[in-house]
């Protein structure tokens, strides 16, 4: 459901971007051609400017619609990021025919101004076309930036930028319509030179917007984004919790469309899921700046500050693959620190092939602890391949009598209860609950298991495995 609703806004979105676009087309056609006719009549080269300038909008707008109809296909094997760069290229196309039309404008004014002579008719018709076409180019306008804030689309924005600089444009002809008839009422002719003086005036503002649009359109193309649009994603990336540090973000656009590949650092010792979650967070971070775009966030294990002896310990044994169990540290003064640990290691191993696997262990230990002078493992197999004893009925018996008559051989009183002993490929194997105070220290409690587990296999030697659950006494579990 929700695959399908993200493809029913897209199609709405689409539809919405190429009417806006078409409206466009339309509009400039019309304003395009009165400006003509009216131009040509009037002999005005601020009105033919302005036709030309239309003329250049009909162009843009034609590629506008094109380009977001193409930029609206969604990616394949060839365009893995989607099409949306052909809005950029549409963009840079308007600049170019912008600019060319500007140097014609200029080239032509300062034949009027200096080397010929162009008589100007200021008509009623002059001045009304010019008020139509900026409550034309009033109205698209806003309902092109509307439509381009909406769905960040810098085509659009581009044609909207276009129509919106056809206002002042018109409005600086308007003005110098307005100087000529002036001219012609007192009696100045140097005031009739002022059609040709706005005329520049609109090539000059053509010229600036030119190009604004051309340096965003060659730096979208060249993949770049502004410096604060990073600082605020690595900013919202780091507020995420579990971050321990952003090394990497990079931002590109394609059309309307963003991506962002981001590099985080997490403690080592998070669990995976934790990671999830923290990757999950951070890409949520980057929505908050850039809704909608498409994240790859890749995670980073290193090591924090407040990273303890028995976290380095365990996160590097399973890194080599084994286990560490029983870790303990000590101070023996002037001879320095000793550490002790049992390392489990695959019971298919040999004994040469396991010393080597536990030496590679101590020797990046050491590195990543040099206050550790002397390392003493204990090595012991994992998983199911432990040696078994062949055990019989009567062992099995055995072991029952042993845990009822345990308090009075031992003085110790566990309450043994759930026990289950039973016999795997001849293997004798004990699991039982055993009741304790509640308010016994965790260690002291394992201390009671290891004398029990120690005294049940001095009474019956061909005990296996053995699993003692402690609980508080007065539990139910």
């Amino acid at each position: 459901m929700t695959a399908l609703a993200g493809t029913s806004q897209a199609h709405a979105a689409d539809r919405e971007k190429r009417w806006a676009a078409l409206s466009s087309v339309a509009a400039a056609v019309f304003l395009t051609s009165m400006k003509l006719v009216v131009g040509l009549l009037t002999g005005s080269l601020g009105i033919l400017a302005e036709a030309a300038h239309s003329g250049l909008d009909l162009v843009a707008a034609l590629v506008t619609f094109l380009a977001v109809r193409v930029s609206g296909r969604p990616a394949d094997r060839e365009h893995p990021y989607g099409h949306g760069k052909v809005e950029n290229l549409s963009a840079l196309f308007e600049t170019i025919l912008l600019l060319v039309t500007c140097v014609w404008i200029i080239y032509e004014a300062i034949q009027r101004l200096f080397f010929k002579s162009v008589e100007v008719d200021p008509s009623v018709w002059a001045f009304a076309i010019m008020g139509i076409s900026i409550i034309i180019d009033v109205s698209r306008s806003r309902m092109l930036y509307r439509v381009a804030k909406k769905y960040e689309s810098q085509a659009l924005e581009a044609d909207a930028l276009h129509f919106s600089t056809d206002i002042w444009s018109s409005s600086v002809v308007i003005g110098g319509l307005t100087l000529v008839v002036i001219s012609k009422w007192l009696r100045l002719p140097w005031l009739a030179q002022a059609d040709a003086v706005a005329a520049m005036a609109v090539a000059g503002i053509v010229i600036w917007v030119s190009l604004q649009l051309g340096r965003r359109t060659v730096t979208a193309l060249l993949d770049g984004v502004s410096a604060s649009l990073v600082d605020d994603v690595t900013r919202a990336i780091k507020n995420v919790p579990g971050v321990a540090a952003v090394s990497r973000v990079r931002v590109r656009r394609s059309g309307p469309e963003a991506f962002a590949d981001v590099l985080v650092a997490v403690n080592r010792g998070a669990a995976f899921e934790r990671t999830h979650e923290i990757a999950t967070g951070a890409e949520m971070a980057v929505h908050t700046i850039l809704p909608g775009a498409d994240v790859v966030v890749h995670v980073e294990p290193v090591k924090v500050n407040h990273e303890g002896l028995l976290e380095t310990v365990r996160l590097l044994a399973a890194r080599h693959g084994l286990a560490a169990h029983g870790i303990r540290s000590y101070d023996m003064g002037t001879n320095g620190h000793l550490l002790e640990l049992h390392l489990e290691v695959d019971e298919t191993l040999t004994v040469e092939a396991a010393h080597i696997q536990a030496t590679a262990f101590e020797n990046e230990l050491r590195q990543a602890w040099p206050t550790i002078d002397e390392i003493v493992t204990h090595i012991e197999p994992t998983g199911e391949g432990v040696a078994q004893r062949q055990a019989s009925a009567a062992d099995e018996a055995e072991v029952r009598r042993l845990l009822k008559s345990l308090k009075s051989v031992s003085g110790i009183d566990c309450q043994p209860h759930n026990v289950t002993v039973r016999r795997d490929h001849g293997e004798l194997s004990l699991t039982f609950h055993c009741a304790v105070d509640p308010d016994a220290p965790i260690a002291d409690a394992h201390t009671l298991t290891e004398r029990i587990e120690s005294i049940l296999r001095s009474q019956a030697p061909n005990l296996g495995r053995v699993i003692i659950h402690v609980e508080p006494r007065g539990s139910a579990n």
